[in-house]
């Protein structure tokens, strides 16, 4: 089994390097970032299955970071703060904060807390949420793919979309019919944002793109 990547982001290095030490204890591998920003560069390339960041760094704050990062993916987040009080607690689970721990911690609370949090996400699959089709592995609980073994990075519609098509591979899809199913009922958006998805979709598969089948006059069809 490969082993799961946390990602640490806080400004002040020691808090990152105690954290790495627990956790590498515990046999996990540790990505450090030193703010949103820094994280939202790095993300892409290494997939966390779960994100520690503290609410109060320069650039971008925990709570910017995670309104930014929740709209294209579904990987868990724990708040660290040495603020406690309950609106910033509420506030941080507002923002789909998955636990919310308040700075000094003990080594075994975060351990513990990092664990419950990793059951709750991820104990539950099953073969309906992820999804293996010719080179693509869609992960439809973390929102995560692999293309060839290697990250593919989406924005949400991008992954709605390719997740909707391999789901239903050889069926075709009119670009209303992919509208009220990945936009939503009650979009507002034209069908030729359907079109521009589907092309920043396959830019990103590279040759792989070709998967995507254009079924003209009608709409798109995902084949292997």
């Amino acid at each position: 089994m490969n082993p799961v990547t946390i990602m640490i982001i806080d400004d002040e290095p020691q808090m990152r390097k105690l954290i790495r030490t627990f956790l590498e204890k515990e046999g996990y591998d540790v990505i450090e970032a030193t703010d949103g920003l820094d994280a939202l560069s790095l993300i892409a390339e290494c997939q966390p299955h779960l994100i520690i960041v503290d609410v109060m760094m320069p650039y971008m704050d925990g709570f910017t970071f995670a309104k930014e990062i929740k709209r294209t993916s579904a990987v868990p987040l724990i708040f660290l703060s040495a603020k406690g009080e309950e609106w910033d607690k509420i506030q941080g689970l507002k923002l789909g904060g998955d636990d919310y721990i308040v700075k000094p911690f003990l080594p075994g609370e975060l351990v513990a807390r990092i664990e419950s949090v990793l059951r709750r996400s991820y104990q539950h699959k099953t073969e309906e949420d992820v999804l293996t089709i010719g080179p693509l592995v869609i992960d439809n609980v973390s929102h995560t793919v692999q293309l060839h073994d290697k990250p593919l990075s989406l924005t949400r519609k991008e992954f709605g979309l390719l997740h909707l098509l391999a789901k239903n591979k050889g069926r075709v899809y009119s670009r209303g019919q992919l509208l009220h199913l990945v936009w939503g009922e009650e979009h507002q958006s034209s069908e030729r944002t359907v079109d521009t998805h589907i092309k920043t979709l396959r830019i990103k598969m590279g040759k792989d793109g070709e998967l995507i089948e254009t079924v003209w006059g009608i709409g798109y069809k995902f084949e292997v």
